[in-house]
C-alpha cells in the first residue's frame, strides 16, 4: 500500500503517519510542495528514524543522504525537465547510487514510454479527486489501460481511490493503488486505510 501526504499540514499528521506504518503501510510519499528545505528537514526529523527507508521524497532530493532515504519521486514536469537538461542517463545515475525511482504520468502514451529505471508510476486522476475540488478526468481509464505495453514499470492508480472502488481498479489492470484524500480528507484515516489494505491484499 502507498499513501501520499497531504500537501498542507494536517492536525496530528505525524501521529497518523506512525499509526499507518504500525498498521502495515509500505511506502509513504512525502509531497509537501510549499515547504522550504529547512522546513522539510524539520518535517522529516519528526518521523521515526527506523521508518525513513519507507519514505519517498518528492522534493529537496538533496536531503536523502541526511535522513537515510533511498527513494525519490519525480513529478511529470521534473522528469521531463531532468531528461531535457541532463538526458535520460541522469536517472540511471540515481539507480547506480542505490535509489529507487518513481514518477507520475497522466496518459498511457507517456506511461508506455517510461524508461525501465522507474519502478512504478502514478496515473491520475482515475476517479474524481477527494482532495482536490472539481479535479477529475473524462477518460475511461479502464478502456485506455488496455493499450498498456509497459510491464517493467508498475502502474499505480491515484485519484479518488477508496475502499468502494479499489477492487474494481485492481481487477481492471492496475498493479496497486495510492491513497491521499481517503486518508487526509475524510474521518477515520486508519479505518479507511485498513479497508483498502484488505482489498489490495485479497486481490
Amino acid at each position: 500500500m502507498i499513501v501520499i501526504t497531504n500537501p498542507v499540514s494536517i492536525a496530528n499528521e505525524i501521529d497518523t503517519i506512525h499509526s499507518l506504518f504500525g498498521n502495515g503501510l509500505e511506502l509513504l510519499h512525502i509531497r509537501k510542495p510549499d515547504l522550504s528545505a529547512a522546513e522539510m528537514r524539520s518535517y522529516l526529523s519528526e518521523i521515526k528514524s527506523d521508518l525513513r527507508g519507507q519514505l519517498v521524497l518528492h522534493s529537496h532530493h538533496h536531503l536523502t543522504s541526511s535522513f537515510g532515504i533511498n527513494r525519490i519521486h519525480f513529478s511529470e514536469s521534473e522528469r521531463k525537465k531532468t531528461a531535457t537538461i541532463f538526458g535520460k542517463s541522469a536517472f540511471e545515475t540515481y539507480k547506480t547510487k542505490g535509489f529507487h525511482l518513481s514518477t507520475s504520468v497522466h496518459n498511457m502514451e507517456d506511461f508506455n514510454a517510461l524508461d525501465h529505471v522507474f519502478e512504478y508510476a502514478f496515473l491520475s486522476p482515475i476517479f474524481p479527486s477527494i482532495s482536490k475540488e472539481n479535479y477529475f478526468s473524462k477518460i475511461d481509464w479502464f478502456q485506455v489501460i488496455k493499450s498498456r505495453t509497459n510491464y517493467s514499470t508498475k502502474l499505480i492508480a491515484l485519484g479518488g481511490i477508496e475502499s468502494k472502488n479499489a477492487e474494481q481498479t485492481l481487477q481492471n489492470g492496475f498493479d496497486n493503488v495510492a491513497l491521499l484524500g481517503t486518508i487526509w480528507n475524510q474521518n477515520n484515516p486508519i479505518k479507511n486505510f485498513k479497508s483498502c489494505q484488505k482489498i489490495v491484499q485479497s486481490s
